[in-house]
């Protein structure tokens, strides 16, 4: 059963309108604080800023030198447009499939830290002090 992110309650499926059936998968709703959550189509996860498994959506793909022999090769439609357009063979170690994407993977190690204020050193009255 899923669970709501916010307030850790029950989530319950809600209908689609016509053209929300093209883009999601599912649309869910807390029965306590009415938030929805939504569960895209596959096809979305190959438009955006990085590459991501076409088949569980993960943002943490490995690149491949050449294709492994073992684990199976996603196949389709977009697939092959991504192999034409000069992608590159990723392979997603959840799914264990192998698939072309042309964008780059999510660089995890550069993660934005906040900001901390540097020390700044108190006042001190130099005449005090020399007297």
């Amino acid at each position: 059963m899923r669970k709501c992110r916010q307030c850790n309650g029950k989530l319950q499926r809600v209908h689609r309108t016509f053209l929300e059936h093209f883009v999601y998968m599912a649309i869910f709703e807390c029965s306590r604080c009415d938030t929805e959550e939504v569960v895209p189509r596959r096809f979305t996860y190959h438009f955006g800023p990085s590459a991501r498994c076409p088949q569980c959506g993960s943002y943490r793909p490995t690149k491949l030198l050449e294709r492994d022999k073992i684990d199976k090769m996603q196949f389709g439609l977009m697939n092959l447009a991504e192999r034409l357009a000069g992608g590159r063979i990723y392979h997603c170690c959840f799914c264990r499939v192998q698939f072309y994407d042309r964008r780059s993977v999510v660089d995890r190690s550069r993660t934005e830290m906040p900001v901390e204020p540097e020390a700044i050193p108190a006042p001190t009255d130099t005449a005090k002090s020399r007297a």
